[in-house]
């Protein structure tokens, strides 16, 4: 019998407050406040000469900013910390080529968030079967929904325990991210099967073994477009047209330079939280079927795909100007809304956590080559959802999604030895010559 072997695991767990019109007031002071710290302080940052940048001379700045003005003392002192030591990581990731320089943060455009770097500071307890209470660092106690149990009380400890929280706001209302860490047992090697995953627009997880994922809602509306609003029933899809048209209206009053007015503002608020209602459950959706694939099978193969070059625009340039703008910006929405990135990191943390593998491999020509024969053959690819192998010597077909899930796993299985040969094979094959045997 083989000892268990256990190692650390980091993971996070959101959670609803029910906070009352008073403490939304205040966590919103918080939100703002922290926002105007980041962008006083890429100000003192980048206005200063090089050489006189440091942690030490940010943190006095800090210091000093939150003393001389009133409403920035709203933000605890761990708070404005985790500003500092954020901003910090940001030009670091920066330098080291990972993400773009750190940028102003606008009012309207930016997530509104406040961290609470300890977890002591919490003082997290359960109160009910649905409810536990949390304290939030100048807000007092506050209710949070419980769904999942956390090690709090006699079950935390040095290696279990609550490290730290961010309090995140979107259209539905503020919610709270525990950090937590625990000392679980490394799992065994998984045996289920090895299995290639396409991810598309229409079919959304197509499966080498034909068990596709689907989540039971239409990518276009009946006149062809794509349709962006797909999470949502028809009542909420006609009252989001109806609070559009009306936003629509409002803002033609506006006069140039003018804010908006709160009428406006109470009706973008709106549209926010069918929006928000739409993402979770996407988000929700994502997460019962990454569960489901990662139980299943030992061996996940995907693409390697670069989502930020597919969704670029179309447009062009005034001098070379685009073709088929409106059809690529559809397909760009589609693309976006079904988060291929984020179903792909659901499925790498959560295949390791059941003792499997996540494989990527190349994506070019996946979706063209035949999975039967192993050529590439023009036309083959006929429609969206329609692949017919154009090949006198094969003539498979089905549905194109599954033939690139099929391509995916036998890249995989083959070691990607067959990448440039596939590539050759129209061009090279000589006339009278067989195609490869049939998989």
């Amino acid at each position: 019998m083989s000892e268990l072997v256990w190692e650390k695991r980091k993971f996070g767990h959101r959670a609803r407050l029910a906070l009352t019109p008073a403490q939304i007031r205040l966590m919103d002071d918080q939100a703002h406040a922290a926002r105007t710290m980041w962008n006083c302080l890429h100000d003192w940052w980048t206005m200063l000469p090089k050489d006189k940048r440091s942690l030490a001379a940010a943190d006095a700045a800090i210091r000093q900013a939150r003393k001389e003005i009133d409403w920035l003392g709203v933000l605890p002192a761990q708070a404005a910390q985790a500003v500092l030591k954020t901003y910090v990581q940001a030009w670091k990731n920066c330098w080291e080529g990972r993400a773009d320089a750190p940028n102003f943060k606008a009012r309207l455009r930016t997530v509104m968030s406040v961290d609470i770097p300890q977890g002591r500071d919490l003082q997290i307890k359960r109160v009910h079967r649905r409810w536990g209470m949390v304290n939030i660092p100048k807000v007092g106690r506050v209710r949070f929904r419980w769904t999942k149990d956390l090690p709090v009380g006699k079950l935390a400890n040095r290696e279990n325990r609550i490290t730290g929280a961010r309090l995140v706001k979107d259209g539905l209302g503020w919610h709270i991210a525990f950090r937590v860490q625990t000392l679980e047992s490394k799992p065994e090697p998984h045996t289920g099967p090895e299995i290639g995953i396409d991810a598309g627009v229409s079919l959304p997880l197509a499966l080498s073994d034909g068990n596709h994922q689907d989540h039971g809602r239409t990518a276009r509306l009946p006149d062809g477009t794509a349709d962006r609003d797909k999470w949502l029933n028809p009542d909420e899809k006609a009252k989001l047209l109806r609070l559009e048209q009306r936003a629509a209206h409002r803002k033609s009053f506006r006069k140039p330079k003018e804010p908006s007015s709160n009428r406006l503002n109470h009706t973008y608020d709106q549209i926010k939280q069918l929006r928000a209602k739409a993402t979770r459950r996407v988000v929700d959706w994502q997460h019962q079927t990454t569960t489901h694939l990662a139980r299943t099978y030992g061996t996940v193969v995907v693409e390697q795909l670069n989502i930020t070059n597919m969704v670029k625009s179309a447009k062009g340039t005034c001098e070379n100007p685009g073709v088929n703008v409106a059809q690529k910006s559809g397909l760009n929405r589609s693309i976006s809304q079904e988060a291929w990135g984020r179903t792909v990191t659901m499925l790498t943390y959560k295949a390791a956590r059941h003792g499997g593998t996540l494989v990527k491999v190349p994506a070019p020509n996946t979706s063209l080559r035949c999975s039967a024969c192993g050529f590439l053959t023009p036309g083959s690819r006929e429609g969206q959802a329609t692949f017919v192998c154009k090949n006198p010597d094969c003539g498979w077909s089905g549905n194109a999604d599954w033939n690139a899930a099929r391509n995916i796993l036998h890249l995989y299985r083959i070691g990607l030895v067959a990448i440039p040969a596939a590539g050759r094979a129209v061009v090279g094959r000589t006339r009278g010559a067989k195609p490869a045997t049939a998989r």
